[in-house]
């Protein structure tokens, strides 16, 4: 009985975890667990159209990865085929979400080629079982599929493979 309770637990944990090379479970941040920074959902099925890289991150670790940010500016992909995506674990800090949305309001107005996102309960975390208090890289492709994940800062080898990707991928 002990290994059938087990199984199940480990099914329906597994279920929820985002996998290289699936299209992940479907999330929607809203309302209280946060959403765009214009106060709409987010859907996870926006990620469908475009190649698309997502951030996600620890407002503590928001540098951690700005080598790959930078790379990316530098390539000026054709944002008819490519899109970014920036989703911040507003429950991984200290800082008050008062001061991190006015902060992410004003770099959507900056940036307005990126999407910001507040991620207020860890909902990413808990359903697609990402990295808390880290800085996560996941890149999909058009139909939505994860064809990498990376958590923690990228090694400049791992940063050539992401663009590298996203190349093959426009």
């Amino acid at each position: 009985m002990k290994k059938i309770i087990v199984g199940l637990l480990v099914a329906a944990v597994s279920s929820f975890s985002i996998e290289v090379g699936k299209i992940p479970p479907s999330v929607v941040l809203q309302g209280d667990n946060g959403g765009m920074t214009d106060g709409k959902a987010w859907h996870s099925e926006m990620l469908k159209g475009k190649v698309h890289v997502l951030f996600y991150v620890d407002p503590d670790k928001k540098d951690l990865n700005a080598p790959l940010t930078r790379a990316l500016k530098q390539r000026h992909f054709d944002r008819e085929k490519y899109a970014s995506v920036a989703v911040v674990n507003l429950a991984a800090t200290w800082k008050p979400d008062m001061i991190i949305e006015a902060l992410l309001k004003k770099k959507q107005k900056e940036f307005p080629d990126t999407v910001y996102v507040k991620d207020k309960k860890k909902v990413l975390v808990k359903k697609w079982q990402l990295s808390d208090d880290n800085s996560d890289i996941l890149l999909f492709d058009k139909t939505g599929r994860l064809i990498y994940q990376k958590f923690g800062k990228l090694s400049p080898k791992e940063i050539e493979r992401v663009l590298s990707l996203i190349e093959q991928c426009l």
